[in-house]
């Protein structure tokens, strides 16, 4: 690790200063992937402007009866909070599907969303990939790709996002807010993350220089009644090879309102919203569930070595739909 300036921020609009005078410093918060990916080279910031005391770890109403979470809140806070233990299940359980309880501790909700991929050729420097190093190639393309991307992908990059809260937050029309020098602005987390295409370095919407203050959770009664399943390679301490973050409102046998999206099948947390479109109105069947996962899937393209995702994800929004709607039925 080279070396590098280390300096705590006194508030919002002095962190967004401090960076804007530096274009190669970074934000730091909990570390957990930021010092990672210093250490391997991948990262190699002049300075680290630590944002981790700033006032933005408060977890609270909002007028219309949504949420406001404060960049800074931790992993671990997320989870145990009462109001969205009992509002947003889903999320919850997404967090505690992540890591182990000490990064959990540690971790914060802006940096959770900022986390960069895990494919092993953008943490190998010794070897090209396009995030990393623009224009050098994917060798995950002919290479080991096995829990790579099935959907969302281009010939430039089929690396996954493997944050399991951010499923979660895609899911309930999460908003992302943040600071910059010319003052506030928000992004839908569903645009927050960029496509692909030719140019996956280039990986969210934010403005340069921008500091990421919090995230809102819009009211959603349908949240009550969510569930987060993740499928992974070990039982603990690993990231997704797919996960469902998932919300059903039944009435009478019907679908009155429905939230889906996957996660580890593409760069970005997805939402299924071709998914969402047929089981709105549909039968709480397996018969619609089906339809509505294969709705989803019809564009997947896998990998010769990862064509199983597909299968996978199809069980499991099924499997997890059924639940829910097995739930509602009690």
């Amino acid at each position: 690790m080279r070396e590098f300036g280390y300096q705590r921020a006194d508030d919002v609009s002095g962190a967004v200063a401090l960076l804007a005078a530096d274009p190669d410093a970074r934000f730091l918060g909990g570390g957990t992937n930021l010092v990672d990916l210093m250490k391997s080279g991948v990262e190699r910031p002049a300075r680290l402007v630590d944002v981790r005391e700033l006032p933005l770890d408060g977890i609270e109403p909002t007028s219309d009866g949504g949420l406001r979470i404060g960049a800074t809140v931790t992993n671990s806070d997320l989870a145990a909070h009462p109001e969205v233990r009992r509002h947003y299940p889903a999320l919850t359980q997404a967090v505690l599907a992540g890591a182990s309880g000490q990064l959990r501790n540690m971790a914060t909700v802006g940096g959770n969303l900022l986390q960069r991929t895990r494919c092993g050729y953008f943490t190998d420097v010794s070897r090209p990939c396009n995030k990393r190093a623009p224009g050098s190639g994917c060798p995950a393309l002919t290479g080991e790709h096995h829990n790579h991307a099935v959907l969302g992908a281009s010939d430039h990059c089929v690396a996954v996002h493997p944050s399991d809260m951010g499923v979660a937050l895609v899911a309930f029309d999460a908003v992302v807010t943040y600071e910059t020098l010319d003052g506030p602005g928000e992004l839908p987390l569903t645009d927050f993350y960029l496509p692909v295409g030719d140019t996956p370095h280039r990986e969210t919407a934010l403005p340069p220089g921008a500091l990421i203050t919090g995230v809102t959770l819009p009211p959603a009664p349908v949240a009550a009644r969510s569930r987060y399943r993740k499928v992974r390679e070990r039982a603990s301490y690993a990231f997704a090879i797919g996960s469902v973050a998932a919300a059903l409102d039944v009435e009478d046998g019907v679908v009155r309102d429905a939230r889906l999206a996957l996660g580890a099948v593409a760069s970005r947390p997805w939402r299924a919203r071709a998914a969402e479109e047929v089981l709105t109105g549909a039968p709480a069947d397996g018969t619609a569930f089906a339809a509505a996962a294969d709705a989803e899937l019809a564009d997947a393209r896998p990998l010769p070595d990862n064509g199983y995702k597909v299968t996978l994800m199809r069980n499991l929004v099924v499997a997890v739909l059924t639940e829910l709607a097995e739930e509602a039925a009690r």
